[in-house]
């Protein structure tokens, strides 16, 4: 049974792959038919990377770390503000600025948990 599982999780990864490098292509060629390149963009190909990335490492070690879908968390989010904010007051994206903090914060307190820094690592003699 747990191999069953091990094959599907492996199958349905490598169609993630796959439809993740079809959206990188065609998000290729629509910023080569508009012949524009806008940080909306730019962030929505890093999503795509750090995707891959996921796709890399749970290939490789069959789990996912918590900092990966954190970092996707944050540039979707600052991708959303982006384009939000075009059509939005600036004021009314306070609460998604906040969010975005939050989970910056989240990543650093997770990279540094089992760090000397916080001395979380630290045993009572």
């Amino acid at each position: 049974m747990k191999n069953i599982v091990k094959q599907i999780q492996l199958a349905v990864l490598g169609i993630i792959l796959i439809c993740t490098i079809t959206a990188i292509v065609l998000e290729l060629k629509n910023m080569f038919i508009n012949q524009t390149v806008g940080l909306a963009d730019l962030l929505l190909l890093f999503l795509y990377l750090e995707v891959l990335a996921m796709i890399r490492v749970f290939w490789d070690s069959q789990t996912i770390r918590i900092t990966l879908p954190l970092l996707i968390a944050i540039t979707a989010l600052s991708r959303f503000i982006i384009l939000q904010g075009k059509e939005q007051d600036p004021m009314a994206l306070v609460y998604e600025a906040v969010a975005i903090v939050l989970i910056a914060i989240a990543i650093v307190v997770i990279r540094l948990r089992h760090s000397d820094k916080l001395g979380l690592n630290k045993k009572k003699k």
